[in-house]
């Protein structure tokens, strides 16, 4: 016997022979063939995504070294080699990035506006020179610490100008809408060739001097460089890789090259300067700018030219930073980020170009190994009951540049000159 259901009499239907209708699971089975299969594009597609989302990360990571190793370069031309203390090198950061964002959100060509917040930031090292270069060292350091709170807070309340806290959004990225061809993307792969080749050259000649100078031995500094440069084979394949799949993610990938490309022209460029004659009188005003002027030089001027091109680094390195957070607030320019730029420079070895780009490594290394804290105190709690089990997330950044400081302060008793400086160089004990 067959229950026929009772509708209300004001239902109808309407019949559609043809027409079988199947459920989700169903349809999904005949799609795909069969029910056995249906988990393994699954699987497969974790897997992809777990494998772009660690290449974009890295590739994250490349840009943000090397936009802090531009930006400490040009720190290191003003206090390593010129003998300028610096304190507020952000501001020119800031300028650069404020200004690149807000020409190119009206439609100015982005070389134009990265051209045009280097120009400002060099005219405003001319101003804060031409009232302090002639006075103590000291009165440099205060008034660019003014300067640049000064700079930051009109970022933060002139709203008409650069929409204060809410920030800057919705710019142009460099290479976001490019779509290369096979040809491009191996010439741009063959661009950062050239660049891993002529670094790992260096890291070579490097380590060679050094094994000479130690007479055969081997020391702690010759084995971590080595490191490092086996390291970066392992990030060259990187960046070789997601360059050659550029178009899953353009504006990142672009800005990866953009960014290495950029901070070798200022490393060969700023290497060629520190050797030659010019770079030679920095030197000499460094160590005593009486026996500069002396000698007849104009000490004034080649500490103006120094301040300038430094601040223009920076500015270039402010427009980088603002592609790479796709975003530009007041608070992303505060003193804590020229406190980074001079622990690169410390690290690294004052006066040392090839030192700053390592200092720049090792201090982002340094935080991206510090993100997992939480976990290590976790371990060392279960290996030492005393140690708390927990970190308190607010005290998470302080204790990460506690030791910071503590590394310095080992650095500062074991190697005074940095990892690459030259101790022959030093001034402190002057």
């Amino acid at each position: 016997m067959r229950l026929i259901p009772h509708f209300p009499a004001n239902v109808t239907f309407q019949v559609r022979p043809k027409t079988i209708l199947l459920p989700d699971r169903d349809r999904h089975r005949r799609r795909s063939g069969s029910a056995l299969v249906g988990y393994k594009p699954t699987a497969l597609h974790k897997s992809t995504k777990q494998r772009d989302g660690m290449t974009n990360y890295l590739v994250s990571l490349i840009v943000v070294t090397a936009t802090y190793a531009l930006f400490s370069l040009g720190l290191n031309l003003q206090w390593g080699l010129t003998g300028l203390i610096n304190f507020g090198h952000v501001a020119s950061m800031t300028l650069g990035a404020y200004t690149t964002v807000l020409l190119s959100a009206q439609a100015v060509p982005l070389p134009v506006a990265v051209f045009c917040g280097a120009l400002l930031a060099a005219l405003l090292g001319v101003l804060i020179g031409f009232f302090t270069l002639r006075l103590r060292e000291d009165y440099l350091s205060i008034v660019t610490i003014g300067v640049s709170e000064v700079i930051r807070l009109v970022a933060l309340n002139e709203e008409w100008l650069t929409r204060g806290a809410f920030g800057v959004q919705n710019f142009p990225l460099p290479l976001a809408q490019f779509r290369p061809t096979l040809f491009s993307r191996l010439v741009m792969i063959g661009i950062l060739t050239l660049i891993a080749i002529w670094a790992i050259g260096r890291v070579v000649q490097w380590l060679r001097q050094r094994f000479q100078k130690l007479n055969g031995a081997i020391d702690g500094t010759l084995i971590g460089v080595a490191l490092l440069g086996l390291g970066g084979l392992w990030v060259y394949w990187i960046a070789a890789t997601s360059l050659y799949r550029f178009s899953d993610n353009p504006a990142r990938s672009g800005l990866m090259l953009i960014s290495v490309v950029l901070t070798a022209i200022a490393f060969w460029m700023l290497e060629r300067l520190a050797h030659s004659p010019w770079g030679r009188i920095l030197k000499a005003i460094r160590e005593d700018e009486e026996v500069a002027k002396a000698l007849g030089k104009d000490v004034f001027w080649y500490k103006q030219q120094s301040l300038m091109l430094g601040n223009a680094i920076a500015a270039v390195a402010g427009s980088l930073l603002a592609w790479q957070l796709t975003s530009v607030y007041p608070s992303t320019f505060e003193p804590l980020t020229t406190f980074y730029a001079w622990i690169i420079v410390v690290l690294g070895g004052a006066g040392n170009n090839a030192g700053t780009i390592l200092g720049a490594v090792i201090l982002w290394a340094y935080f991206e190994v510090t993100r997992f804290l939480p976990n290590l105190v976790q371990a060392l709690h279960s290996a030492v009951p005393l140690i708390p089990p927990t970190i308190d997330p607010a005290r998470e950044g302080a204790v990460r540049l506690m030791f910071i400081g503590l590394l310095l302060m080992l650095l500062m008793m074991l190697r005074p000159q940095g990892i690459l400086g030259k101790k022959e160089e030093l001034t402190l004990d002057r």
